[in-house]
């Protein structure tokens, strides 16, 4: 019998010098592989900014700053294994306070990188990273 499961997380769009920070699925199963925005789940009583500092240090081991509310997506989607999971996003932009980019060992993530705006056609993007991405630009 499947399992219904809600997870809310925070992820953030960090753009600096013409770049965004992207984080590579470790699923073997994306091919090509699929980048999307660092972040992670909310522990509880976290808040979503303090949630969004954190995973962001542990992704791509960069410091943010002054998270601001973007917009909250959601979806469900079903599992390999049957059960279904209906994610919340709550999206916010930030600034870069510091830090050296590294990449996160034994997660749900292997590999953080800088793209250019201007390159992202070219990137398997998650649809929900994607329509952050460009709404986080001025127009």
């Amino acid at each position: 019998m499947s399992k219904q499961h809600t997870s809310v997380r925070s992820y953030g769009v960090l753009i600096s010098e013409g770049r965004v920070a992207l984080v590579r699925s470790s699923n073997p199963r994306h091919v090509p592989p699929l980048w999307w925005l660092p972040g992670g789940g909310i522990d509880f009583g976290e808040a979503p900014e303090d949630s969004l500092v954190r995973e962001f240090k542990e992704e791509t081991g960069l410091e943010i700053h002054e998270p601001a509310l973007l917009g909250v997506t959601s979806d469900v989607r079903r599992r390999d294994n049957g059960d279904k999971i209906h994610t919340v996003r709550i999206l916010f932009t930030a600034e870069l306070k510091g830090g050296e980019l590294s990449h996160e060992i034994h997660g749900t993530t292997d590999h953080a990188a800088w793209f250019d705006l201007a390159d992202l056609e070219s990137v398997n993007i998650a649809d929900y990273a994607r329509a952050a991405i460009d709404a986080a630009q001025p127009k």
